[in-house]
């Protein structure tokens, strides 16, 4: 591909997404939804305008790391370590329900294997916190204690993900489950959730040394932004998704944060607003690539519409989808409306299930018709909670 036709790819892509994206936001919709839609619509789906090609891909990574890297950056430590445990207990009840729900019920009524049921449970353990997120902030209720009860169970839900598909790939790979191993990348995600943002609050504070100083324009944005790539990037090395350490760079540089055991870094409110002023405009450009590239990933033309099996494994594990994420969220003490809008907020699947869903592809160990449903599970779970989310912070339940 030229690169006067990437540019004129990337172009179609910001436009239809900030076009959309206005559409659903004049129609009271998330504009999240919108930029989802401009990404079914260009892609195979329906006009097939745009490909899926790997300049997009590592666009849409960026603008995911950014959008969490933003997420950090607004949130309330203290307020997250309050929730903590209530995150903690949605994530890892959703996990564990999904998770076995939907592996008993692929295994014994509908009599698959071993692997490719719990490839399908792992599937729809997943939360897509990019998008949960957009919506909450397009609702303007990104600091409500029902949001940090979602951003944090939906981080611990990444970090479950990535152990439980290492487990899965090893055990499909080798016929048996490497416990060790799973332990050693639980290990290496734990040290470097604990570490990062400490290591990011020095940095960050020699930044401001610096630029105080420095005379060249732009040093401030471009710092954060090598800042973060180096976090994302050294997240992946630590076994844990490149959003996390997005997150942990963001929660260091966070107003609100604070280091632990008493230690303490000279802060300036000014120079922490500025940085915020400045490197946003940046999140702007990348993170609508991420919400595009949802939609372009799927191909809603090749689900056999007409095969009823489908629509029997459909329905089975979208039910199951549905209920093993809002079931985790019902037990923990906040007002019922609250504990539907986490629990709902936690089905969406996105990018993550797809990661899922894509593995077992490749992996041969789902056949059309499972791949086909799952895709259905997953743009359905990702598509209706906005909707849902929405008319609940309308009604008094």
């Amino acid at each position: 591909m030229h690169s006067e036709d990437i540019f004129l790819i990337l172009l179609i892509i910001l436009f239809s997404a900030r076009v959309f994206g206005e559409i659903f936001r004049k129609l009271s919709f998330p504009s999240v939804l919108g930029e989802l839609l401009a990404g079914l619509i260009l892609g195979p789906s329906l006009f097939g305008i745009v490909e899926l090609n790997e300049v997009i891909k590592l666009l849409a990574e960026i603008g995911i790391i950014l959008l969490l890297f933003d997420v950090g950056l607004e949130t309330d430590l203290k307020k997250l370590l309050h929730t903590g445990w209530m995150a903690t207990f949605v994530a890892t009840a959703g996990f564990i329900l999904s998770f076995i729900f939907g592996s008993l019920i692929s295994y014994y009524v509908f009599g698959f294997n071993e692997i490719e049921s719990m490839f399908i449970g792992g599937t729809i353990t997943a939360t897509s916190i990019g998008i949960t997120i957009r919506v909450l902030q397009d609702l303007d209720k990104r600091n409500t204690q029902e949001a940090e009860v979602v951003i944090g169970a939906a981080v611990l839900d990444d970090i479950f993900g990535v152990i439980l598909l290492a487990i899965l790939y090893e055990f499909s790979s080798s016929g048996k489950v490497s416990f060790i191993y799973a332990s050693k990348v639980f290990i290496f995600i734990l040290g470097f959730f604990i570490i990062a943002p400490v290591a990011a609050k020095i940095i960050a504070t020699l930044i401001k040394k610096y630029h105080d100083t420095n005379k060249i324009p732009g040093l401030l944005p471009t710092s954060v932004f090598m800042l973060v790539l180096f976090f994302a990037w050294l997240a992946k090395k630590s076994g844990a998704p490149e959003i996390v350490g997005g997150f942990a760079a963001g929660l260091a540089l966070s107003r609100r944060f604070f280091l632990p055991f008493g230690l303490a870094l000279s802060y300036d409110v000014k120079f922490s607003q500025k940085l915020e002023n400045e490197i946003k405009p940046l999140i702007y450009v990348f993170t609508p690539f991420f919400f595009v590239a949802v939609g372009l990933s799927m191909n809603l033309k090749e689900i056999a519409w007409n095969e009823a099996f489908i629509w029997y494994l459909f329905f089975s594990i979208f039910f199951i989808a549905i209920i093993g994420k809002i079931l985790g969220a019902l037990f923990i003490p906040i007002d019922f409306k609250r504990r539907l809008i986490v629990g709902i907020s936690m089905v969406p699947r996105g990018e993550v299930g797809l990661i899922f869903a894509e593995m077992g592809r490749i992996s041969n160990i789902f056949t059309n018709e499972i791949y086909a449903a799952l895709i259905l599970v997953i743009v359905f779970t990702t598509i209706i909670p906005p909707f849902v989310i929405k008319f609940l912070y309308k009604e008094n339940l």
